[in-house]
């Protein structure tokens, strides 16, 4: 059983860490996006590896629990801990320096509380890419992302997260410290302890430092906006540009025109590039070498798939700031999904053939069961689909309450179904337990619980995320 942080637990602590680790005003820490929990415990924020070793020392020693804290965006409650014993909440957002570049190596070290865009800044000042990206760049930070495995909108073309590590500095349950900081690129030197840190939402140990991947900056870069006349027309464009166009393609995002209502809706204002609103668009992002023109690829790639009766409309970006008008609008309609409230979130993932069965699946299904609103859209060039079900207009998510659960089960049980996942780039923290265990492997989770007790015997790390508290 784990015990609750107490006046004599913060003694022995104030005697082992410098005033600066403690957080006078907790309330931010206990706090998520969705405002759906509210969290509890001890605040600390330490400024070094060593101060991180000495917290969970002390933590293992009282059986106190540890909540690790990154940049708070997680929307599944792997930041906070709502039930149980007060535990300590462990923010490493004291740790956010950029400890060392190696352009020609194409690597960069950082500490865990390195905020994504700081990261994204030190690689183009050294003229590189560091490619993860996603709507909460500006306060997500490096180890939150990593042990959550993010995605983001360029999962196509670099991978996740996981694909742009080399190595990691852990702070383990009993307080020692991994100091597997490598930049190799090939280490078969055993198993994959950086891989199995990676996803593990800080249930097996700190990451507190991780070398990453950068990559050459593409030399030019273009986007467009097409109109699809269904998703499958979609996924027809998507092989389509493979041919066409190649390894450039960086981002290839679905759009139902459900998302350009809301933000009509509700906000915020952001300008659109059709006059007439098409029922699917979707948004491709290419970064080609020098030589190289995406607009001449894009056109070929329009006129070939006009041609096949895959895209009926387009707007291919003229300039950077049309390029990045583009995004602006991917980027804010989940904003106007918050704004406006939705009955279930499901942040999903399908082999990419079945997405079109999905979706008409789906919806047909969610009519069956009443008066909803739908808005699908996400990374279609990977498979993850943000399938969100909202009120119909002029009613509120309460007014739903009693079908929110039936609507998560039978969105979760269709994708189970068609060999998908329920939780694609969120994670699982504690959201997602029951899911895990409903449409879990049993002989995955039974060696999910065999790591977790091997590395974390007392159960300190992240209780009751991914894997449900037990004693």
């Amino acid at each position: 059983m784990l015990n609750p942080v107490t006046p004599d637990f913060v003694e022995t602590l104030r005697g082992l860490l410098p005033a600066a680790a403690f957080k006078a005003d907790c309330a931010p820490y206990f706090a998520e996006p969705r405002g759906r929990w509210t969290g509890k415990g001890l605040v600390l924020a330490p400024a070094a590896t060593e101060e991180v070793a000495t917290i969970v020392r002390a933590c293992a020693e009282a059986r106190v629990g540890i909540v690790p804290y990154s940049g708070g965006t997680g929307l599944v409650g792997g930041q906070l801990m709502e039930d149980g014993p007060d535990p300590v909440v462990l923010s490493l957002e004291r740790m956010n320096r950029i400890r060392a570049t190696y352009p020609g190596e194409n690597a960069l070290v950082c500490d865990a509380g390195a905020i994504l865009a700081h990261v994204q800044q030190a690689a183009e000042d050294v003229g590189r890419l560091f490619p993860l990206s996603l709507a909460s760049e500006g306060s997500a930070r490096i180890g939150g992302l990593l042990s959550t495995n993010a995605g983001g909108v360029n999962v196509l073309r670099y991978g996740n997260a996981r694909a742009q590590c080399l190595g990691l500095e852990v702070v383990r349950a009993d307080g020692t410290i991994w100091h597997g900081l490598t930049r190799l690129r090939k280490d078969n030197t055993g198993y994959d302890l950086r891989d199995l840190m990676i996803g593990a939402e800080g249930t097996l140990g700190i990451i507190t430092g991780a070398a990453l991947k950068l990559v050459p900056r593409p030399a030019n870069l273009g986007a467009a906006m097409l109109s699809v006349p269904s998703p499958q027309a979609a996924l027809d464009l998507l092989a389509l540009a493979g041919e066409v166009i190649g390894e450039g393609i960086s981002a290839f995002e679905l759009m139902h025109r459900a998302g350009y209502d809301f933000l009509a809706e509700v906000g915020p204002a952001v300008p659109v590039p059709f006059d007439d609103i098409p029922e699917w668009t979707v948004l491709i992002d290419l970064g080609l070498p020098k030589g190289s023109s995406p607009d001449e690829a894009l056109e070929m790639l329009f006129a070939e798939a006009f041609e096949k009766g895959l895209v009926t409309d387009g707007v291919i970006a003229q300039s950077h700031a049309q390029r990045a008008a583009f995004w602006t609008i991917r980027e804010t309609i989940p904003e106007a999904n918050r704004r406006l409230g939705s009955v279930s979130s499901h942040d999903i993932s399908l082999p990419l053939s079945a997405i079109p069965r999905f979706i008409a699946r789906g919806n047909r299904a969610l009519a069956e069961l009443g008066d909803m609103r739908i808005n699908c859209f996400g990374h279609l060039g990977d498979g993850n689909l943000h399938y969100n079900v909202f009120p119909a207009k002029g009613r509120t998510p309460a007014d739903y309450a009693n079908l929110r659960y039936t609507v998560k089960e039978l969105v979760h049980d269709l994708t189970h179904e068609l060999e998908g996942s329920v939780s694609a780039e969120h994670g699982i923290g504690r959201l997602k337990v029951d899911d895990l265990e409903t449409y879990g492997d049993p002989v995955k989770l039974s060696m999910l619980r065999a790591i977790k007790d091997a590395l974390d015997p007392l159960g300190i790390m992240n209780p009751g995320a991914v894997l449900r508290m037990t004693g």
